[in-house]
């Protein structure tokens, strides 16, 4: 019994330091990019899965209970809006920053109704490529 808590300990530990070293991957892809899009591309992706690794790791630390239901409470929440806040804070950027075509390659113009409309009967592909 007591292996198997050293075994549960261990995983946690892991789970528990990479989540910790991805937040932190993220922290210095706010600081080292230039840009708002590409600094909320990298704080979006990592840490979504970062607090996946150290929420997990809480939930094997926990016992059996209603602190368990919390936290996989808690990994559904953040799931669930820490993307669509990066969206919407991208879109945002896209749509405020006049300058957002020189710092970034754009096919088109995103928010012109005549490529938003030839994206949706192209499939979804890029202007040229067309549905396959």
């Amino acid at each position: 019994m007591i292996i198997l808590q050293w075994v549960r300990f261990g995983i946690a530990a892991i789970l528990m330091i990479a989540g910790l070293l991805l937040l932190f991957a993220a922290l210095v892809g706010i600081f080292r990019f230039n840009n708002v899009l590409c600094r909320i591309h990298a704080a979006a992706k990592c840490d979504t899965f970062g607090l996946l690794l150290t929420f997990s790791s809480l939930m094997i630390m926990s016992e059996w209970g209603i602190g368990l239901i919390k936290l996989f409470l808690i990994i559904a929440f953040f799931w669930l809006t820490v993307p669509v806040s990066n969206h919407l804070i991208a879109y945002m950027e896209l749509i405020t920053n006049p300058k957002i075509k020189k710092q970034c390659k754009m096919i088109g113009d995103p928010l012109h109704p005549a490529t938003m409309t030839k994206n949706l009967t192209n499939g979804g592909q890029p202007p040229g490529q067309g549905a396959k």
